[in-house]
Protein backbone atom coordinates (compact mmCIF):
# COMPACT_ATOMS: atom_id res chain seq x y z
CA UNK A 1 0.00 0.00 0.00
CA UNK A 2 1.28 3.34 -0.80
CA UNK A 3 0.51 5.73 1.88
CA UNK A 4 0.64 9.72 0.99
CA UNK A 5 3.93 11.29 1.59
CA UNK A 6 2.18 13.74 4.32
CA UNK A 7 2.39 10.82 6.67
CA UNK A 8 6.28 10.22 6.58
CA UNK A 9 6.22 13.57 8.05
CA UNK A 10 3.53 12.94 11.16
CA UNK A 11 5.48 11.89 14.61
CA UNK A 12 4.35 10.43 17.72
CA UNK A 13 4.35 10.62 21.67
CA UNK A 14 7.43 8.94 22.62
CA UNK A 15 5.92 8.60 26.14
CA UNK A 16 3.40 5.90 24.72
CA UNK A 17 6.59 4.06 22.79
CA UNK A 18 8.54 4.17 26.43
CA UNK A 19 5.66 2.69 28.33
CA UNK A 20 5.44 0.23 25.78
CA UNK A 21 8.63 -0.76 26.07
CA UNK A 22 8.36 -0.84 30.11
CA UNK A 23 5.36 -2.84 29.62
CA UNK A 24 6.74 -5.50 27.69
CA UNK A 25 9.68 -5.40 30.50
CA UNK A 26 7.36 -6.19 33.25
CA UNK A 27 5.43 -9.27 31.50
CA UNK A 28 8.72 -10.29 31.69
CA UNK A 29 9.07 -10.23 35.36
CA UNK A 30 10.81 -6.90 35.93
CA UNK A 31 9.50 -4.01 38.20
CA UNK A 32 9.27 -0.90 36.63
CA UNK A 33 8.66 2.79 38.18
CA UNK A 34 6.51 5.03 35.60
CA UNK A 35 7.82 8.09 35.56
CA UNK A 36 7.23 8.62 31.85
CA UNK A 37 3.66 9.73 31.11
CA UNK A 38 2.26 12.76 31.96
CA UNK A 39 -1.18 11.58 33.49
CA UNK A 40 -2.20 11.91 37.19
CA UNK A 41 -2.64 9.31 38.81
CA UNK A 42 -5.80 10.11 41.22
CA UNK A 43 -9.23 8.94 40.04
CA UNK A 44 -11.57 11.14 38.66
CA UNK A 45 -12.95 12.99 41.35
CA UNK A 46 -16.43 10.85 42.71
CA UNK A 47 -18.94 13.92 41.66
CA UNK A 48 -17.52 14.07 38.52
CA UNK A 49 -18.06 10.54 37.53
CA UNK A 50 -21.79 10.33 39.22
CA UNK A 51 -22.84 13.44 36.56
CA UNK A 52 -21.53 10.62 33.72
CA UNK A 53 -23.86 8.02 35.10
CA UNK A 54 -26.92 10.30 35.78
CA UNK A 55 -26.29 11.67 32.40
CA UNK A 56 -26.37 8.75 30.48
CA UNK A 57 -29.26 7.82 32.69
CA UNK A 58 -31.32 10.88 31.52
CA UNK A 59 -30.26 10.13 27.75
CA UNK A 60 -27.43 12.06 26.81
CA UNK A 61 -26.27 9.50 24.65
CA UNK A 62 -27.07 11.34 21.33
CA UNK A 63 -25.32 13.56 18.84
CA UNK A 64 -24.62 17.08 19.89
CA UNK A 65 -24.17 20.16 18.14
CA UNK A 66 -20.40 19.50 16.65
CA UNK A 67 -19.16 22.40 18.81
CA UNK A 68 -20.58 21.50 21.73
CA UNK A 69 -23.40 21.71 23.90
CA UNK A 70 -24.82 25.50 24.22
CA UNK A 71 -24.80 24.79 28.14
CA UNK A 72 -21.78 23.81 28.46
CA UNK A 73 -19.88 26.26 26.30
CA UNK A 74 -21.98 29.13 28.07
CA UNK A 75 -20.33 27.55 31.69
CA UNK A 76 -16.59 27.09 29.80
CA UNK A 77 -17.36 31.37 29.02
CA UNK A 78 -18.59 32.42 32.26
CA UNK A 79 -15.72 30.63 34.30
CA UNK A 80 -12.92 31.46 31.87
CA UNK A 81 -13.67 35.13 31.58
CA UNK A 82 -13.99 35.62 35.29
CA UNK A 83 -11.12 33.89 36.09
CA UNK A 84 -8.69 34.32 33.25
CA UNK A 85 -10.10 37.47 32.05
CA UNK A 86 -10.29 36.25 28.63
CA UNK A 87 -13.17 38.38 27.05
CA UNK A 88 -15.59 35.96 25.26
CA UNK A 89 -19.24 33.93 25.49
CA UNK A 90 -20.40 30.67 24.41
CA UNK A 91 -20.03 31.09 21.19
CA UNK A 92 -16.51 31.53 21.07
CA UNK A 93 -15.51 28.15 22.83
CA UNK A 94 -15.33 24.82 20.76
CA UNK A 95 -15.91 21.82 22.56
CA UNK A 96 -13.89 18.80 21.30
CA UNK A 97 -12.95 15.36 21.94
CA UNK A 98 -9.59 16.03 24.04
CA UNK A 99 -7.39 19.14 23.67
CA UNK A 100 -5.70 17.45 20.52
CA UNK A 101 -8.04 18.17 18.24
CA UNK A 102 -8.10 22.34 18.88
CA UNK A 103 -4.44 21.84 17.66
CA UNK A 104 -4.96 19.87 14.17
CA UNK A 105 -8.61 21.85 13.40
CA UNK A 106 -6.68 25.17 14.06
CA UNK A 107 -3.54 24.22 11.92
CA UNK A 108 -5.56 22.85 9.07
CA UNK A 109 -7.74 25.81 9.18
CA UNK A 110 -4.77 29.01 9.41
CA UNK A 111 -1.64 27.22 7.24
CA UNK A 112 -0.50 26.65 3.80
CA UNK A 113 2.46 24.62 3.01
CA UNK A 114 5.67 27.21 3.51
CA UNK A 115 4.28 29.15 6.53
CA UNK A 116 6.55 29.61 9.44
CA UNK A 117 5.09 28.65 12.97
CA UNK A 118 7.26 29.48 15.47
CA UNK A 119 6.98 26.63 18.74
CA UNK A 120 9.13 26.01 21.66
CA UNK A 121 11.85 23.98 21.72
CA UNK A 122 12.19 21.28 23.87
CA UNK A 123 8.27 21.21 23.56
CA UNK A 124 5.44 19.04 23.89
CA UNK A 125 6.05 17.07 20.14
CA UNK A 126 2.51 16.68 18.48
CA UNK A 127 2.88 20.72 17.92
CA UNK A 128 5.73 19.90 15.47
CA UNK A 129 4.61 16.59 14.07
CA UNK A 130 0.88 18.66 12.91
CA UNK A 131 3.23 21.65 11.20
CA UNK A 132 5.24 19.05 9.22
CA UNK A 133 2.61 17.22 8.76
CA UNK A 134 0.52 20.32 6.85
CA UNK A 135 3.97 21.07 5.15
CA UNK A 136 4.47 24.11 7.06
CA UNK A 137 7.98 25.21 8.45
CA UNK A 138 8.54 24.55 12.59
CA UNK A 139 10.89 27.43 13.84
CA UNK A 140 12.29 26.64 17.24
CA UNK A 141 12.18 29.21 20.24
CA UNK A 142 14.62 27.87 22.42
CA UNK A 143 13.70 27.03 26.38
CA UNK A 144 17.29 26.85 27.96
CA UNK A 145 18.31 26.48 31.61
CA UNK A 146 19.76 29.40 32.09
CA UNK A 147 16.96 31.78 31.46
CA UNK A 148 14.67 29.11 33.58
CA UNK A 149 13.04 28.09 30.38
CA UNK A 150 11.51 31.59 29.65
CA UNK A 151 11.45 32.52 25.78
CA UNK A 152 14.17 35.19 24.50
CA UNK A 153 11.79 37.93 23.53
CA UNK A 154 15.14 39.58 21.22
CA UNK A 155 15.34 36.06 19.89
CA UNK A 156 11.66 35.80 19.50
CA UNK A 157 11.46 39.00 17.55
CA UNK A 158 14.86 38.10 15.00
CA UNK A 159 12.57 35.04 13.82
CA UNK A 160 9.46 36.20 12.30
CA UNK A 161 9.35 37.49 9.21
CA UNK A 162 6.27 38.00 6.56
CA UNK A 163 6.16 34.03 6.19
CA UNK A 164 4.83 33.97 10.26
CA UNK A 165 1.20 32.80 10.06
CA UNK A 166 1.11 31.33 13.82
CA UNK A 167 2.83 30.98 17.17
CA UNK A 168 2.65 28.49 20.15
CA UNK A 169 2.75 29.15 23.22
CA UNK A 170 2.69 27.05 26.53
CA UNK A 171 2.76 27.83 29.74
CA UNK A 172 2.65 26.10 31.95
CA UNK A 173 5.24 24.24 30.14
CA UNK A 174 5.30 20.42 29.04
CA UNK A 175 8.25 19.31 29.65
CA UNK A 176 10.01 21.43 31.50
CA UNK A 177 7.52 22.49 34.12
CA UNK A 178 8.65 26.54 33.50
CA UNK A 179 6.33 29.29 33.24
CA UNK A 180 6.47 32.28 31.62
CA UNK A 181 7.27 35.50 33.06
CA UNK A 182 4.14 38.53 32.58
CA UNK A 183 6.73 40.18 31.05
CA UNK A 184 7.44 37.82 28.47
CA UNK A 185 3.81 37.50 27.72
CA UNK A 186 3.25 41.17 27.32
CA UNK A 187 5.82 41.73 25.14
CA UNK A 188 4.67 38.55 22.91
CA UNK A 189 1.75 40.20 22.79
CA UNK A 190 3.04 43.70 21.89
CA UNK A 191 4.72 41.53 18.72
CA UNK A 192 1.85 40.27 17.89
CA UNK A 193 -0.03 43.63 17.39
CA UNK A 194 3.01 45.23 15.82
CA UNK A 195 3.66 41.90 13.41
CA UNK A 196 -0.02 40.26 12.85
CA UNK A 197 0.40 37.10 13.74
CA UNK A 198 -2.22 34.29 15.50
CA UNK A 199 -0.94 32.37 18.79
CA UNK A 200 -1.90 28.97 19.98
CA UNK A 201 -1.59 29.44 23.50
CA UNK A 202 -1.85 25.96 25.05
CA UNK A 203 -2.67 26.64 28.70
CA UNK A 204 -3.76 23.16 29.53
CA UNK A 205 -1.92 23.14 32.84
CA UNK A 206 -3.02 26.50 33.48
CA UNK A 207 -4.67 25.33 36.84
CA UNK A 208 -1.31 23.33 37.81
CA UNK A 209 0.44 25.80 39.15
CA UNK A 210 2.36 26.50 42.42
CA UNK A 211 3.19 30.12 42.56
CA UNK A 212 1.19 33.04 41.53
CA UNK A 213 -1.88 33.24 39.23
CA UNK A 214 -1.66 32.00 35.28
CA UNK A 215 -2.04 34.31 33.09
CA UNK A 216 -3.49 34.18 29.69
CA UNK A 217 -2.04 36.05 26.74
CA UNK A 218 -5.74 36.50 25.75
CA UNK A 219 -6.55 38.51 28.26
CA UNK A 220 -4.24 41.43 27.49
CA UNK A 221 -5.31 44.33 25.09
CA UNK A 222 -6.68 43.50 21.54
CA UNK A 223 -5.36 39.46 22.33
CA UNK A 224 -8.02 37.79 22.34
CA UNK A 225 -8.84 38.21 18.27
CA UNK A 226 -5.87 36.72 18.21
CA UNK A 227 -5.12 34.54 20.43
CA UNK A 228 -6.50 30.46 20.61
CA UNK A 229 -6.75 29.32 24.13
CA UNK A 230 -6.42 25.40 23.86
CA UNK A 231 -7.53 23.81 27.27
CA UNK A 232 -9.28 20.72 29.28
CA UNK A 233 -10.33 18.43 31.73
CA UNK A 234 -7.44 16.10 31.62
CA UNK A 235 -5.05 17.40 34.08
CA UNK A 236 -7.09 19.81 36.30
CA UNK A 237 -9.52 16.64 37.20
CA UNK A 238 -7.42 13.35 36.32
CA UNK A 239 -9.82 12.78 33.48
CA UNK A 240 -7.50 11.54 30.70
CA UNK A 241 -9.66 8.53 29.27
CA UNK A 242 -12.64 10.95 28.96
CA UNK A 243 -10.78 12.74 25.95
CA UNK A 244 -12.69 16.58 26.68
CA UNK A 245 -11.10 19.54 25.78
CA UNK A 246 -12.14 22.78 23.92
CA UNK A 247 -10.99 26.01 22.15
CA UNK A 248 -11.13 29.52 23.42
CA UNK A 249 -11.22 31.71 19.93
CA UNK A 250 -12.68 34.96 17.68
CA UNK A 251 -16.52 33.70 16.72
CA UNK A 252 -15.92 33.66 13.32
CA UNK A 253 -12.96 30.89 13.78
CA UNK A 254 -14.99 29.18 15.96
CA UNK A 255 -17.77 28.41 12.83
CA UNK A 256 -14.92 26.87 11.18
CA UNK A 257 -13.50 24.73 13.54
CA UNK A 258 -16.97 23.54 14.23
CA UNK A 259 -16.58 22.75 10.95
CA UNK A 260 -13.86 20.78 11.09
CA UNK A 261 -15.17 19.09 13.74
CA UNK A 262 -18.42 18.20 11.46
CA UNK A 263 -16.02 16.73 9.51
CA UNK A 264 -13.51 14.78 11.23
CA UNK A 265 -15.65 13.28 14.44
CA UNK A 266 -18.76 15.03 13.87
CA UNK A 267 -19.38 16.32 18.30
CA UNK A 268 -17.75 15.18 21.46
CA UNK A 269 -19.71 12.63 23.18
CA UNK A 270 -23.00 14.65 24.96
CA UNK A 271 -22.57 12.64 28.57
CA UNK A 272 -18.79 13.46 28.60
CA UNK A 273 -20.07 17.15 27.98
CA UNK A 274 -21.89 17.00 30.99
CA UNK A 275 -19.72 15.65 33.12
CA UNK A 276 -17.52 18.30 32.47
CA UNK A 277 -19.83 21.11 33.15
CA UNK A 278 -20.50 19.34 36.77
CA UNK A 279 -16.25 19.66 37.19
CA UNK A 280 -16.49 23.08 36.53
CA UNK A 281 -19.27 24.04 38.88
CA UNK A 282 -19.15 21.51 41.52
CA UNK A 283 -16.88 21.41 44.31
CA UNK A 284 -13.00 22.41 43.32
CA UNK A 285 -11.75 20.82 46.72
CA UNK A 286 -10.16 17.63 45.15
CA UNK A 287 -8.56 19.45 42.12
CA UNK A 288 -7.27 21.90 44.51
CA UNK A 289 -5.77 18.94 47.05
CA UNK A 290 -4.44 17.12 43.86
CA UNK A 291 -2.21 20.31 43.02
CA UNK A 292 -0.74 20.67 46.35
CA UNK A 293 -0.04 16.91 46.42
CA UNK A 294 1.79 17.23 43.04
CA UNK A 295 3.93 20.48 45.18
CA UNK A 296 5.00 18.01 47.57
CA UNK A 297 6.22 15.62 45.50
CA UNK A 298 7.99 18.18 43.43
CA UNK A 299 9.86 19.31 46.02
CA UNK A 300 10.78 15.61 47.01
CA UNK A 301 11.90 14.66 43.50
CA UNK A 302 13.63 18.02 42.98
CA UNK A 303 15.76 17.57 46.13
CA UNK A 304 16.54 14.11 45.05
CA UNK A 305 17.74 14.53 41.76
CA UNK A 306 19.83 17.26 42.98
CA UNK A 307 21.65 15.09 45.53
CA UNK A 308 22.29 12.83 43.07
CA UNK A 309 26.18 12.80 40.92
CA UNK A 310 25.88 14.54 38.06
CA UNK A 311 22.43 15.64 37.94
CA UNK A 312 21.17 19.04 38.34
CA UNK A 313 17.13 19.81 38.38
CA UNK A 314 15.48 23.54 38.81
CA UNK A 315 12.40 23.53 40.62
CA UNK A 316 9.49 23.67 38.11
CA UNK A 317 6.65 26.22 39.26
CA UNK A 318 4.17 24.44 37.10
CA UNK A 319 2.78 20.63 35.86
CA UNK A 320 3.56 17.82 36.79
CA UNK A 321 7.42 17.91 35.41
CA UNK A 322 11.13 17.91 36.31
CA UNK A 323 13.30 18.46 33.31
CA UNK A 324 17.02 17.71 34.55
CA UNK A 325 20.20 17.76 33.36
CA UNK A 326 22.02 14.66 33.10
CA UNK A 327 24.95 16.35 30.99
CA UNK A 328 27.51 15.68 33.52
CA UNK A 329 26.98 12.32 33.84
CA UNK A 330 28.48 11.70 30.22
CA UNK A 331 25.77 10.32 28.53
CA UNK A 332 23.24 11.16 26.25
CA UNK A 333 20.01 11.68 26.99
CA UNK A 334 18.42 8.72 25.17
CA UNK A 335 21.43 6.32 26.23
CA UNK A 336 20.16 7.22 29.70
CA UNK A 337 16.72 6.77 29.18
CA UNK A 338 17.37 3.34 27.90
CA UNK A 339 19.68 2.10 31.23
CA UNK A 340 17.47 3.97 33.68
CA UNK A 341 14.59 1.61 32.46
CA UNK A 342 16.41 -1.41 31.91
CA UNK A 343 19.32 -1.49 34.90
CA UNK A 344 17.32 0.64 37.90
CA UNK A 345 13.83 -0.03 36.68
CA UNK A 346 12.77 3.53 36.26
CA UNK A 347 10.84 4.23 33.03
CA UNK A 348 11.19 8.37 32.00
CA UNK A 349 11.85 10.22 28.66
CA UNK A 350 15.06 11.39 27.13
CA UNK A 351 14.75 15.03 26.68
CA UNK A 352 15.01 14.91 22.84
CA UNK A 353 11.97 13.57 22.91
CA UNK A 354 10.87 17.13 22.68
CA UNK A 355 13.27 18.30 20.15
CA UNK A 356 16.90 18.77 20.40
CA UNK A 357 17.39 21.06 22.52
CA UNK A 358 16.49 19.04 25.29
CA UNK A 359 20.14 16.73 24.53
CA UNK A 360 21.18 16.62 27.80
CA UNK A 361 17.93 16.23 30.03
CA UNK A 362 15.44 13.62 31.34
CA UNK A 363 12.11 14.74 32.02
CA UNK A 364 10.45 12.63 34.96
CA UNK A 365 6.52 13.17 35.53
CA UNK A 366 6.06 12.83 39.24
CA UNK A 367 2.49 11.85 38.93
CA UNK A 368 3.13 8.83 40.86
CA UNK A 369 2.78 8.23 44.72
CA UNK A 370 5.61 10.07 46.82
CA UNK A 371 6.97 6.11 48.01
CA UNK A 372 7.27 5.12 43.87
CA UNK A 373 9.22 8.28 43.77
CA UNK A 374 11.69 7.94 46.52
CA UNK A 375 11.98 4.10 45.61
CA UNK A 376 13.23 5.35 42.04
CA UNK A 377 15.21 8.18 43.44
CA UNK A 378 16.88 5.10 45.45
CA UNK A 379 17.19 3.09 42.10
CA UNK A 380 18.88 6.19 39.94
CA UNK A 381 21.00 6.79 42.88
CA UNK A 382 22.34 2.95 43.22
CA UNK A 383 22.69 2.49 39.46
CA UNK A 384 24.91 5.62 39.01
CA UNK A 385 27.13 4.53 42.19
CA UNK A 386 27.76 1.31 40.07
CA UNK A 387 28.60 2.79 36.96
CA UNK A 388 31.21 4.91 38.97
CA UNK A 389 32.73 2.24 40.32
Amino acid sequence: MKLAASMSRLGTESAFEVLARARALEAQGKKIIHLEIGEPDFDTPKYIRDAAVKALQEGWTHYGPSPGLPEFRKVIAEIWKAERGIPCDWENVVVTPGGKPIMFYLMLALLEPGDDVLLPNPAFPIYESVVDFIGARAVYLPLLEANEFDLDLRDFESKLSERTKLVILNTPQNPTGGVLKPETIEGIAALARKHDFMILSDEIYGRVLYEGKHLSIASLPGMADRTVVLDGFSKTYAMTGWRLGFGIMRKDLAVQLGRMQTNAVSCTASFTQRAGMAALTGPQDDALAMVEEFRRRRDVIVAGLNALPGISCLKPHGAFYVFPNITKTGLKSSELERLLMEQAGVACLAGTAFGTYGEGYLRFSYANSLENIKTALQNISDFLAVRAK
